[in-house]
């Protein structure tokens, strides 16, 4: 072997080891329930509503249409619908001058399930949560326009976001100065139908293994992999965050 290489030899014999014992691991835990909850934990660590918020910020997630835009903006109308008087905040950069961008599709999504157009404003220009929550800050600071009531109060907001971002959403949040930080986290609705089904009857071939009662195999553990992906991004942007003091 070459000396150079043999050099190499041994930190990428530990690199490739650790890096196939954490996939063997994750393939192992996507078998079980344990991805879900941590997953569930982020989402509900910080979830509450303990008043009337003065505003319901909606993050922008992937934009819209998006399985994370169609979510927020679907719990964003349902807490307008709740805080009648609390004004709503799209939080999503674009050009609010284009009636075709992001920006501009989750207002009208919004108004589509019946928020008033009169109360949404619109913060355009923050690209993480940090540069929202500081623009958000300035944008309901007296003399900025705050509820249909005109009710000035320490700046109480609601936040609706992804679950796995709620945590990090109302740290950040509290940490640009609002006096009051709740969140909603955007779950999913499971289909509650029976989604077995029997190969044979449908016309399968006899020597293919039937997966039709396998739910486990057909849906949960890509579901779980895809949480743990979820999971393993958002710790690393919570350690990022706390460690550049903005949580």
């Amino acid at each position: 072997m070459i000396p150079h290489l043999r050099k190499l030899y041994r930190p990428l014999k530990i690199f490739l080891i650790t890096l196939g014992s954490i996939a063997s691991a994750g393939i192992i835990l996507a078998f079980t329930p344990a991805p879900f909850w941590v997953w569930y934990g982020l989402g509900t660590s910080e979830a509450q509503i303990e008043g009337r918020p003065d505003y319901i910020v909606v993050l922008g997630g992937a934009g819209i249409p998006s399985e994370t835009g169609l979510m927020r903006t679907y719990y964003a109308a349902q807490a307008a619908a709740f805080f009648p008087d609390a004004r709503v905040i799209v939080a999503l950069p674009g050009d609010t001058a284009d009636s075709l961008s992001s920006v501009r599709k989750m207002r009208g999504e919004l108004i589509l399930r019946g928020v008033a157009p009169q109360r949404i404003l619109l913060e355009d220009s923050g690209t993480n949560t940090r540069a929202q929550a500081l623009n958000v800050r300035k944008l309901t600071s007296p003399p900025a326009p705050l509820l249909l009531k005109e009710r000035r109060t320490g700046g109480e907001v609601l936040l609706i976001t992804s679950p796995e971002h709620l945590y990090r959403a109302v740290l950040t949040f509290r940490k640009a100065g609002f006096s009051r930080v709740d969140g909603i986290p955007a779950f999913q609705s499971d289909v509650e139908s029976d989604i077995s089904f029997s190969a044979r009857k449908l016309g399968g071939r006899r020597w293919v293994p039937d997966v039709g009662d396998s739910i486990t195999l057909r849906y949960q553990f890509w579901t779980q992999l895809h949480y743990e992906i979820l999971i393993f991004r958002e710790y690393l942007a919570i350690a990022y965050y706390w460690l550049m003091g903005w949580i």
